[in-house]
């Protein structure tokens, strides 16, 4: 599930569906990031993004010039094969997947937790299949299935947490690559630096790149950050 990590995107002609007893939330008042940041479980995460999915795309564009998806695209073309099976994992509407279908990739599988997400990336003709799964949980997927994953906008606050990345890991074949974007502050500040150090010295994966700090977000958010994360999976992995 794409997001843009701190935007404040007001959406006035809509408002949430709420329960029994819950407060009544009106977007004209709470911005849709924040709104689905404060989600209390997994649940209501999904139910929000399945709410926002058919804005989603033109939201980010037209008011804050989302940057990150073709960031990680360019850096990913630098190390992965044309030829690589690639997981779009937290695929949200597709946008990572549109753009690495135009730079000649064709073997792409999407996942996410929202359904209503997954049905707007199933619009964009690009993706070889699209499942629902949890980033956080266990893939369903056999160990080494993939060339290369490529995770954008997911690894951060009240989303994918550390831990996912064994994961991504495990289901990445030896000498194919790991790639994410995440905001310097999440990387420092939860639990990402650990997990990111303990894979190298555990032999899992090794360092190839990691890009200069970037503005993701330059029409709306100039002062947030993004790097983009590249790691290879090494021939030794052992499990966890």
């Amino acid at each position: 599930m794409e997001n843009s990590d701190g935007a404040c995107i007001c959406a006035a002609s809509r408002q949430n569906t709420i329960g029994p007893g819950e407060q009544c939330l009106s977007m004209e008042d709470q911005n849709v990031v924040q709104w689905v940041y404060s989600s209390k479980n997994n649940q209501e995460l999904s139910e929000r993004y399945d709410q926002w999915a058919k804005d989603y795309d033109s939201d980010l564009d037209q008011d804050f010039g989302w940057l990150a998806p073709q960031r990680a695209a360019e850096t990913f073309a630098k190390h992965v094969s044309k030829e690589a099976k690639v997981l779009d994992a937290g695929a949200g509407t597709g946008l990572v997947g549109e753009l690495l279908s135009k730079l000649g990739y064709s073997d792409i599988i999407g996942i996410d937790l929202s359904p209503g997400m997954l049905e707007e990336a199933r619009k964009k003709g690009v993706y070889e299949d699209l499942r629902q799964m949890v980033l956080g949980e266990d893939l369903d997927f056999t160990t080494d299935s993939f060339g290369a994953v490529v995770s954008v906008g997911v690894l951060t606050v009240g989303h994918a947490p550390a831990g996912c990345l064994d994961e991504l890991v495990r289901v990445t074949a030896p000498g194919g690559y790991v790639i994410f974007s995440m905001r310097p502050d999440v990387y420092e500040q939860n639990e990402f630096k650990e997990k990111q150090a303990d894979l190298e010295t555990s032999g899992w994966w090794k360092l190839t790149e990691v890009t200069d700090n970037f503005q993701p977000l330059p029409k709306g958010e100039p002062e947030v950050y993004h790097q983009v994360w590249v790691y290879q999976v090494t021939d030794k992995k052992q499990k966890p």
